[in-house]
């Protein structure tokens, strides 16, 4: 599994031209299912998620996560993360899992954020998506479990 993650000031995605998820200082949060991810994979990322510090403190040190500082988080599905890149210049996509599957990860996922954290936004998986962000820094980091 892997997630993109953007510390931004504010994101949001529209889809069909309605905008169905939206945030202002936090995280936004591209997911990447590959085919061997499970529950397990799933947890470990929300955890690392949660509390990765990637906001800076009093002192401008990278010490705080998303909820040392109340900030949002927006998933979004993005099965290009898990594209084979390795080798030529098309990417293959047989390392990503079946959409049904991946679609049940992502859906576990975003639940388990909306228990977990306070303020959780999502898009709509496999559709086409428009994301919009101010990226704060820019702050970009590429997690894997």
């Amino acid at each position: 599994m892997k997630a993109l993650i953007q510390r931004v000031a504010s994101a949001n995605v529209v889809v069909e031209g309605n905008t169905v998820g939206a945030i202002n200082q936090g995280l936004l949060v591209f997911i990447g299912v590959e085919k061997n991810d499970t529950l397990i994979e799933a947890d470990k990322m929300i955890g690392k998620l949660l509390s990765y510090r990637v906001f800076t403190d009093s002192e401008g040190k990278m010490n705080l996560s998303v909820g040392d500082v109340a900030g949002g988080v927006l998933l979004i599905s993005q099965f290009t993360l898990a594209a084979d890149t390795k080798s030529g210049t098309r990417p293959g996509f047989s390392t990503a899992k079946n959409p049904v599957e991946a679609e049940r990860l992502y859906d576990y996922m975003v639940e388990c954020f909306k228990i977990k954290h306070n303020e959780v936004a999502s898009g709509v998986f496999g559709a086409d998506m428009q994301v919009s962000l101010v990226n704060d820094g820019p702050v970009t980091f590429l997690l894997t479990c």
